[in-house]
């Protein structure tokens, strides 16, 4: 039987449309809810992410501002920044677009920003409640992963989730995610990385298998369970004459070779990209939906 191809852009439009209408509640009260994303340097892959965002915000009906810094801005200017926005009751969510400028401390840029607004999930505040289950928001990814195998009934509990990737934007905290005691987590997870002996004697022990590597099709069939749930987040550019762009987009997982031995895959483009995009929407409906209740 053929692998089921999870469909991302269908399950992301299923969580844009519920927002929407939360969003369209919130603004009978008065309250529009108000997203900052602040995008340093001239960075063409950063530049497409940030618009993305901000039409997907026009979408729903939330507000959205881009602010644009030069590649040579200060750290202490950058700080200014998000400290107005910060005090700023227009905007319940602010993300910074990564990876910035090298000049600039990531860490100390992301610990300038409110937790209460922080929609991408990245101040240590927000991370450290992902550990014990009592926080706010979650990471746009991992809680985009979650929701995609949900929406589309592949169960989590008791299941062993094998991941392989350690970053603090995927890896760890869906590490952390799947791990609560709840609904859809509650699974033994695995985390693999570089360090991984015998990667293999993991991920074919894995009934759910996320590959979050950046590598392309690194994850081959022979590394993979017959009959597993495969969640590709990888987003890799590969040359390819026959495109007009000159390349063509690849996940971490040889999908070619790996779609006829598992029971359900996530393609690239279209599977965990676009559920990134809406879980950061209702992340900034969560934060607007806090202030209105203060």
């Amino acid at each position: 039987m053929a692998a089921a191809i999870i469909d991302g852009k269908k399950c992301a439009q299923d969580v844009k449309n519920e927002v929407a209408v939360e969003v369209q509640a919130l603004k009978a009260r008065g309250i529009t809810p108000g997203l900052a994303a602040i995008l340093v340097g001239d960075d063409p892959a950063s530049a497409v992410y940030v618009r993305n965002k901000s039409l997907a915000c026009n979408e729903v009906g939330i507000h959205s501002e881009i602010f644009r810094l030069s590649d040579n801005t200060k750290e202490e200017d950058l700080i200014r920044l998000i400290e107005t926005l910060n005090n700023d009751r227009t905007f319940h969510g602010i993300l910074v677009q990564l990876p910035l400028p090298k000049h600039l401390n990531e860490r100390s840029i992301i610990e300038s920003l409110d937790p209460l607004k922080d929609v991408d999930c990245l101040h240590t505040s927000n991370m450290g409640r992902l550990v014990d289950g009592s926080s706010i928001f979650t990471p746009g990814t991992p809680s985009g992963i979650q929701e995609l195998l949900k929406r589309c009934g592949y169960h989590t509990d008791g299941k062993h989730v094998v991941i392989c990737g350690r970053s603090n934007i995927v890896g760890k905290p869906a590490a952390l995610l799947f791990i609560q005691k709840g609904d859809w987590a509650n699974a033994t997870v695995t985390v693999c990385h570089t360090g991984t002996k015998n990667l293999s004697d993991f991920t074919r022990s894995a009934d759910i298998l996320i590959a979050a590597v950046g590598r392309p099709k690194i994850i081959t069939a022979d590394l993979v369970k017959e009959g597993s749930v495969i969640i590709d987040v990888g987003i890799n550019r590969v040359p390819d004459e026959t495109k007009r762009s000159g390349y063509r987009l690849v996940g971490d997982v040889d999908f070619e070779n790996v779609v006829d031995k598992v029971s359900a895959i996530t393609p690239v483009p279209g599977g965990v990209g676009p559920m990134t995009v809406a879980m950061l929407l209702l992340n900034t409906l969560k934060s607007a939906q806090q202030t209105s209740s203060e």
